[in-house]
């Protein structure tokens, strides 16, 4: 177990709340920050970096020296053009933890470590988290089966206890993470930290609409379906709202190239903003089964904080 020590007596839970597409903002982040989580969002949600730097200066200055640090996630891949200017801002601003995705790049790497910052990266198999430990991130993200938007299919047991063989620094545990039982069931398998998405997009203080708050509260594990036809990698998304879309979910067509800006709806379209998929087609993870409620971000938070206290009482009571 190795918890950085800039996140040391910083969080009153091991929990991150996890970037997520059309979820997660600045009122998400500053409500889990100042709960003693660790708050993020993806650079992504906004559509420019000029954007990007305001809900920076935002979160910075709602949050002091009690509160829990927070994080951005930056998409590595060579269709995201805003890397390098997001990570600008990201070294001007001291982000204290940089989460990469869909791809490992030294630079971003060194010029997060320059100022004192924290890199996790998430992976979905040994391979990946290999080469993240080589080129020295400080955290690993194993996103395991079941997990909302880009998940693995490995169980946390086998990824966690893999990992473990070849890394001792940060490891965080993602797929399906949704109460407070769940985080200690983390830590039991060695990881320091669990890292939690679907349960936060049903709290008050995320963007998402309110029907896709309420499809979360509605749904079952057998209404998510694992498929890379959405984005041209595999991921979890909520079946109805492939049909909403107008698709039948059991017939999806390939996808065959990944472009996250088009994804995202972040490029021009014949003079207008293009829809992107994942604005109408939503991701969550098979843990919506235990999702019954729309609390505020500060109420999970508290109750989450419960129950991993009383899993951990049960836990020594065998």
């Amino acid at each position: 177990m190795a918890l950085p020590a800039q996140l040391q007596n910083r969080l009153k839970l091991p929990l991150v709340v996890s970037p997520m597409f059309l979820a997660s903002g600045p009122e998400l982040v500053i409500a889990a920050c100042k709960a003693g989580a660790l708050g993020t969002f993806p650079a992504l949600n906004q559509r420019t970096s000029e954007g990007f730097e305001e809900w920076l200066q935002q979160v910075s200055a709602a949050l002091g020296p009690d509160d829990a640090p927070y994080g951005v996630n930056i998409i590595v891949h060579h269709s995201n053009t805003r890397v390098m200017a997001d990570l600008e801002l990201c070294v001007k601003y001291k982000v204290p933890v940089v989460i990469t995705s869909l791809g490992i790049d030294k630079r971003v790497i060194d010029a997060v470590h320059s100022y004192g910052g924290l890199i996790f990266h998430d992976i979905i198999n040994v391979r990946h988290a290999n080469k993240a430990a080589r080129e020295g991130v400080d955290g690993i993200i194993a996103v395991c089966a079941g997990a909302g938007g880009h998940g693995g299919t490995l169980s946390p047991f086998a990824l966690t206890s893999e990992i473990r063989k070849f890394f001792d620094g940060c490891l965080l545990l993602a797929g399906c993470i949704s109460d407070g039982g769940h985080i200690a069931a983390a830590r039991s398998m060695g990881a320091d930290l669990a890292y939690a998405g679907t349960r936060f997009i049903a709290t008050q203080e995320a963007r998402a609409e309110d029907r896709y708050k309420d499809m979360i509260v509605e749904s079952a594990a057998a209404d998510i379906i694992y498929t890379p036809n959405i984005s041209g990698v595999y991921a979890n998304f909520l079946r109805e709202s492939i049909r909403n879309a107008g698709f039948d979910p059991d017939n999806l067509a390939p996808k065959t190239t990944i472009d996250m800006e088009e994804e995202l709806g972040l490029k021009e379209n014949e003079g207008s903003k293009q829809k992107g998929a994942w604005k109408e087609i939503w991701s969550a993870g098979q843990g919506v089964g235990a999702i019954d409620d729309v609390p505020t971000t500060a109420e999970l938070i508290q109750r989450m904080s419960e129950e991993f206290q009383q899993a951990l009482s049960n836990a020594t009571q065998f």
